[in-house]
């Protein structure tokens, strides 16, 4: 899941953000989204893992029987009416997940991410795979069914990076961004990848701390991302300014960024109406209502809502 998505959380209560779905872009919550498409930088798919009857349970998951009962002692816990079984805990219900689909096999992720997997036992990761794989076919329509998903790939396999990295992004597609900081960090640590840096700043602004997201958004290897990654950044990177009730300066960090590109792509779809809605916030509404065309002029997959903003400020701007 990582590196897939990266954008902004809050259903446009904070502008400017990355996340797809929000602040006025159409779509669900996932990670690069944003004003525009993807959550992060990447799109790679990820998907959750699915626990298997081979698989190790944590302690009182396993049920009453073992091999040493005695001789009739399982056929009578079948007999037992759910009123008598105890309950399973809260910890053993995220380690169970969401109940996976048949067709869920785990061979819907990537091959990067399958790789990954290959430390563990077979059967544990296949389970994962699973787990993961469902999050990823989960995260735009169901973000926090997802999560759980993603929570039960953690139970079993919280050592690898790329489970660590899918928690990451389906919390904060569910809009659980200390959850989120929390894993994007733990993934960084593990496989040192800075391609969380524009989910990690965003989340830092829906916690509150927009100085912190923008000294992530300063970060060295900022300037070595490619062009939809940087982009998200920079759309955060206005947010926070805005956040912090700098609107000169957020709209002087979206004019240095390629809002003129010839490129049709989601990132360029994305920066134009990020800037349009800054343009608005500010007050200077023939401007906004420019770039709100300008923006639906390329926007042929629908990313944003920038017909329906252009059209509301054509009532509201004199155009004599």
């Amino acid at each position: 899941m990582a590196d897939q998505r990266g954008g902004r959380r809050d259903g446009g209560s904070r502008q400017g953000g990355p996340r797809q779905g929000q602040g006025g872009s159409r779509g669900g919550a996932g990670a690069s989204r944003g004003d525009g498409k993807g959550r992060g930088s990447s799109g790679r798919d990820r998907k959750p893992f699915e626990r298997k009857d081979g698989d190790r349970k944590p302690a009182g998951a396993r049920g009453g029987q073992g091999r040493g009962k005695p001789a009739g002692q399982g056929e009578r816990r079948g007999g037992e009416s759910r009123r008598e079984r105890p309950e399973r805990t809260a910890s053993q219900a995220v380690y169970d997940g969401p109940p996976l689909p048949d067709d869920i096999t785990g061979s819907e992720l990537d091959a990067s991410v399958r790789a990954q997997l290959r430390s563990l036992p077979e059967k544990l990761a296949l389970r994962v795979a699973r787990h993961l794989a469902a999050a990823g076919q989960l995260v735009d329509d169901d973000p926090e069914t997802a999560y759980q998903h993603t929570l039960a790939a953690k139970a079993r396999a919280s050592r690898i990076a790329v489970v660590r990295e899918a928690v990451g992004e389906s919390a904060y597609a569910a809009g659980h961004y200390a959850e989120a900081l929390a894993e994007l960090r733990a993934a960084k640590r593990m496989n040192g990848a800075t391609a969380y840096l524009p989910i990690m700043a965003d989340c830092h602004r829906a916690l509150g701390n927009p100085t912190r997201a923008l000294e992530l958004a300063k970060s060295p290897s900022v300037a070595k991302f490619p062009s939809a990654a940087k982009a998200e950044m920079t759309i955060v990177e206005a947010g926070a300014r805005r956040d912090l009730g700098q609107m000169d300066a957020a709209l002087r960090t979206l004019e240095v960024s390629p809002l003129n590109s010839k490129s049709r792509e989601p990132w360029v779809v994305r920066l134009r109406y990020a800037y349009a809605d800054t343009l608005e916030a500010a007050g200077r509404l023939n401007d906004a209502l420019t770039w709100f065309h300008k923006t639906n002029a390329i926007d042929s997959e629908e990313v944003t809502d920038a017909a329906d903003r252009a059209m509301s400020l054509e009532k509201r701007v004199d155009r004599d």
